[in-house]
């Protein structure tokens, strides 16, 4: 008896020589881990995938008393089938706590964001940012982690913050998959997509800094598209490789200036703590006048605090601009019942009193509702997607 092989990798059918096996398209079967099985169909667009790393050093280990390499940044490189067609590559920047996983596919089983990119005909790079996933570092003194998003963090953060009151807009949550509760298949997978991260900020900041230029001096000009805490990535490229960038797409930015913002206006402190002492970023920006020191930017809380809308610490005028930062086009996407539905203004402002000309585009206003902090996983994650695109588009 003869056997035929059918080798799939990384959503790219090397060869086809055996009738195919029955496959179960049954949705209810294949979410979350069950679409491991054979007979579940894979939901990645059609690509050939490449892995690299870019970026690093040798430094000595003080314990071996020899080299090793540090600083590196693990990059995945998918190209579309047959081809790409389009202009300009994308580059991904993964939230904190995550990795470059979390834009292949859905939790409830459906094509991610790199895999709708790469059907319009895009070159996508994937990155771990350096200290996480595939990434981790040999140096664990300079790369300390801390554990990964808990269960409660998850429930009041991403899928049923619609059960909490911490900030108004929550109860306008509707878009996640399935229940959002523990047991559910799509729940599940969030919670198993959750890593440690590093606590070294700085060390993290000026790492990405050499390898996000590094990589995008071999590529080419390229957008690059973040969502969350990855959107501080954006912005230090930017101030590092401004020519290399063709535009920054934000979904959910964390660069809330001057502090992080984590539970409503009731929570202890506010719910605020303080964080990126250069306005954007723990790392050092190119400002004008030169801001030397951060106390340099003498940052002053302004606006009414509300719950539905939390004031800012901006810069005293007359504020320094971001030369760099702002020669790159430069979008927020924020949604309607997500917390940053109440501070992402503050990240606007900001850099509009630096002298940019940033977009802000509040998913609510045209017309698609209902969505969290991980909008790009949740049920209409193509129509975030196309709102995205639709921007690139218009700034390629």
């Amino acid at each position: 008896m003869r056997f035929s092989i059918v080798v799939l990798c990384g959503g790219y059918l090397a060869s086809a020589l055996a009738a195919p096996s029955p496959v179960n398209t049954t949705v209810s079967n294949c979410i979350g881990v069950n679409a491991l099985s054979p007979q579940c169909r894979p939901v990645e667009a059609n690509h050939r995938r490449e892995v690299f790393y870019v970026g690093g050093h040798y430094q000595l280990d003080p314990k071996s008393q020899q080299d090793v390499l540090v600083d590196q940044m693990y990059v995945e490189k998918l190209t579309p089938m047959p081809s790409s067609r389009q202009r300009h590559p994308l580059v991904f920047f993964h939230g904190g706590g995550y990795s470059g996983a979390a834009w292949l596919q859905t939790p409830d089983g459906r094509k991610g964001l790199a895999s709708y990119f790469l059907e319009k005909g895009y070159q996508v790079y994937l990155v771990d940012q350096v200290g996480t996933g595939r990434s981790t570092q040999s140096d664990i003194t300079a790369y300390p982690i801390f554990g990964a998003q808990t269960v409660n963090g998850t429930l009041r953060g991403f899928t049923r913050m619609q059960d909490y009151n911490d900030y108004p807009q929550a109860k306008l949550h509707t878009q996640w998959p399935g229940t959002g509760r523990p047991g559910d298949p799509a729940f599940e997978a969030l919670v198993a997509l959750a890593i440690p991260l590093t606590s070294n900020s700085t060390r993290l900041e000026l790492a990405m800094r050499n390898a996000g230029c590094t990589l995008l001096s071999i590529i080419g000009k390229s957008f690059l598209i973040s969502h969350s805490i990855g959107a501080a990535y954006p912005i230090l490229l930017s101030d590092q490789c401004p020519d290399l960038i063709a535009g920054n797409i934000n979904l959910e930015p964390t660069t809330i200036p001057f502090e992080t913002v984590v539970g409503g206006r009731d929570s202890p402190n506010g719910g605020r703590a303080p964080s990126r002492q250069w306005g954007l970023t723990n790392t050092p920006l190119t400002y004008s006048p030169p801001a030397r020191r951060p106390e340099d930017l003498k940052p002053i809380r302004v606006g009414n605090d509300t719950a539905a809308t939390r004031n800012c610490m901006l810069q005293t005028d007359p504020a320094r601009s971001l030369p760099k930062i702002n020669r790159v086009p430069y979008v927020a996407i924020t949604g309607e019942a997500s917390q940053h539905a109440g501070y992402d203004h503050c990240i606007v402002e900001y850099l509009r009193q630096a002298g940019g000309r940033p977009d802000w585009i509040k998913l609510a206003d045209v017309g698609i509702k209902g969505n969290g902090h991980f909008g790009y996983l949740e049920k209409n994650s193509e129509q975030i997607a196309r709102v995205a695109e639709r921007w690139l588009k218009s700034h390629s």
